[in-house]
C-alpha cells in the first residue's frame, strides 16, 4: 500500500510539473499563431532527465499491480493433479454440498451406542364390505311406431275404445286401446304437441301446439278441415272444449285466453288478462264458464259468453298446470307447481280442501266420470289416486321412469298414464305396478 501510495503522489506532481511547463513534450507556441507551417511545431523545454524519471514511476506502479494479481490467482487455483494439463482440463462442474465431516475415532469411542429403532409390524388391513352396484332396470320395450319424445297428452274417445296422444316430438297419434295397436299418425305440429281432444261426434278432434295453430282434423284419415291461428297470440299451452263441442278456449305463451267458435271457424273473444304465460284452462260443465291459470300462480274465471272477466285470484305460489271444474260447475280442482291440490268453491272463491303427497309439480288431473275419484300426475314420477270425499290418498302409481305428463280414466275405471320416458301406461285402479300399453320410439 505504501509503495502504491508513493506512486500515486509522484504521479500527480509530474502531471502538476508537465502542466507548468518544466518537463519536455507540452507545446509553448502562442495560441493566435495558425497550427500550420512552423508555427505548429512543438518548442521542447524542461528537463529531459526529470520527465524519464517520473515516466519510469507509473509502469513500475502497473508492473507491481500486475504481479500482485497474478500472485492471488496461483493461491486460489488448486493444482492439478500429476500427469494432467491445465491447460487443456476443462472447468470441473460446481460439486453438491459436502456432507458433514466424519466424526473422529475418539470421538466414536466416546458416543454412546444407540441400538436402530425395532421395525413395528405392519398392521393387519380391517376388514371390507363393498356395496354392489344397483341392478339396471329392465330396458323398455319399444315399437317403432312410437313416440319419440315424452308423452305430455292423453284424451279417451267418447265411446272408450280408442285415445289420442300427443308428445313434444310434434306428432299425434291416434291408438286402439282393446287392439293394443297403432290407428295412425294423425298429425304433425310446426312445434310441439300440446293438446288433442276428441270431439263429441267422435268423427274430429281439435289438436294444438306450440306453433299456434289449433287443428280441426277428421279422425277417420287426419284430414286437415280448418286451421285456428293464433297470430301474435303466441303458441298454444293448453286448449278445452265446451261439452257440446262447440267453443273452444285455448291459453297462450303470451298470456291471453282466445274463446273460439268451431263451428263457424271464427274467433269470439281474445282476453288479455294475465300477465304471465297460461299454465292451465278448463270449461265449465254448462259451457258458461272459463277458467285460466298462470305461471305465477293467477286463477281468472271468465264469461264465454261475453268475454268479460268475472273474477280473480292468487290460488298458488307457482302455476295451476291442472285445472277441472267438478260436475255440478260449483266447484274448481287444481293442481299445481307448489306441489299441492286444492279444492275452490267457486261461490265464495275460497279454498275448501288441500290434497298433498306429491313432491313435485302436479302437472295434470283428471276426474272420473262419479266425480268421486281424482287422479293426479306429477314431475315427481308418480300418478296418484284420491277419494273426492274423505279427500284421503287411496292409491300410488310409481312410474320409475321421469315425470308423469298426462293422466286419464279409461273407460274400464283403469288409470293411464303418459310421461317422459315416451310410453303409455295402463295402471289397475286399486295401485301396484302397470304395464306398457303402447311403448316409444327405439332411442
Amino acid at each position: 500500500m505504501a509503495f502504491f501510495g508513493t506512486a500515486g503522489v509522484l504521479s500527480a506532481l509530474a502531471a502538476l510539473l508537465f502542466w507548468a511547463g518544466l518537463l519536455p513534450g507540452r507545446s509553448t507556441h502562442d495560441p493566435n499563431t495558425p497550427l500550420f507551417g512552423r508555427g505548429a511545431e512543438t518548442q521542447p523545454g524542461g528537463r529531459p532527465r526529470l520527465r524519464r524519471l517520473f515516466a519510469v514511476v507509473p509502469f513500475l506502479a502497473v508492473l507491481a499491480l500486475v504481479a500482485d494479481q497474478l500472485g492471488t490467482a496461483e493461491q486460489t487455483v488448486p493444482s492439478a493433479p500429476e500427469g494432467h494439463d491445465v491447460t487443456s482440463t476443462p472447468a470441473p462442474e460446481p460439486e453438491p454440498a459436502q456432507p458433514p465431516a466424519a466424526a473422529s475415532p475418539s470421538e466414536v469411542a466416546l458416543a454412546p451406542s444407540v441400538s436402530p429403532p425395532e421395525t413395528a409390524p405392519a398392521p393387519a388391513a380391517p376388514p371390507q364390505t363393498v356395496a354392489p352396484l344397483p341392478q339396471a332396470p329392465p330396458p323398455q320395450p319399444t315399437e317403432p311406431d312410437g313416440h319419440r319424445e315424452p308423452v305430455v297428452w292423453l284424451a279417451v274417445a267418447p265411446d272408450g275404445h280408442s285415445i289420442l296422444s300427443a308428445s313434444t316430438d310434434r306428432t299425434i297419434k291416434l291408438w286402439d286401446i282393446e287392439g293394443k295397436r297403432l290407428i295412425r299418425t294423425l298429425g304433425i305440429h310446426k312445434d310441439m304437441a300440446r293438446t288433442a281432444l276428441f270431439l263429441p261426434d267422435g268423427a274430429r278432434a281439435l289438436t294444438a301446439g306450440d306453433d299456434g295453430e289449433i287443428l280441426l282434423r277428421q279422425l277417420s284419415d287426419g284430414a286437415v278441415l280448418h286451421v285456428f291461428s293464433s297470430g301474435q297470440n303466441g303458441g298454444v299451452n293448453k286448449l278445452a272444449i265446451s261439452a257440446d263441442g262447440k267453443r273452444a278456449v285455448s291459453g297462450h305463451d303470451t298470456g291471453r285466453v282466445i274463446v273460439w267458435d268451431v263451428e263457424k271457424g271464427s274467433v269470439l273473444y281474445v282476453m288479455p288478462g294475465h300477465d304471465w304465460s297460461i299454465s292451465g284452462v278448463a270449461v265449465s260443465p254448462d259451457g258458461t264458464r272459463a277458467i285460466s291459470g298462470s305461471i305465477e300462480g293467477t286463477l281468472k274465471l271468465w264469461d264465454i259468453g261475453t268475454g268479460k272477466q268475472l273474477r280473480s285470484w292468487h290460488g298458488h305460489e307457482r302455476g295451476p298446470y291442472g285445472v277441472v271444474f267438478t260436475a255440478d260447475g260449483h266447484h274448481l280442482i287444481t293442481g299445481s307447481g307448489d306441489y299441492t291440490i286444492k279444492l275452490w268453491d267457486l261461490d265464495t272463491f275460497k279454498e275448501v280442501r288441500r290434497l298433498e303427497g306429491h313432491s313435485g309439480t302436479v302437472y295434470a288431473l283428471a276426474l272420473s266420470a262419479d266425480g268421486k275419484r281424482l287422479l293426479s300426475g306429477s314431475l315427481d314420477g308418480t300418478a296418484r289416486l284420491w277419494d273426492m270425499e274423505p279427500g284421503g290418498e287411496t292409491a300410488l302409481f310409481d312410474s320409475r321412469s321421469g315425470p308423469v305428463y298426462a293422466v286419464v280414466f279409461a273407460a274400464d275405471g283403469t288409470v293411464l298414464t303418459g310421461g317422459y320416458d315416451r310410453t303409455i301406461r295402463d295402471w289397475p285402479a286399486a295401485g301396484g305396478d302397470g304395464v306398457v300399453l303402447f311403448a316409444g320410439a327405439p332411442d
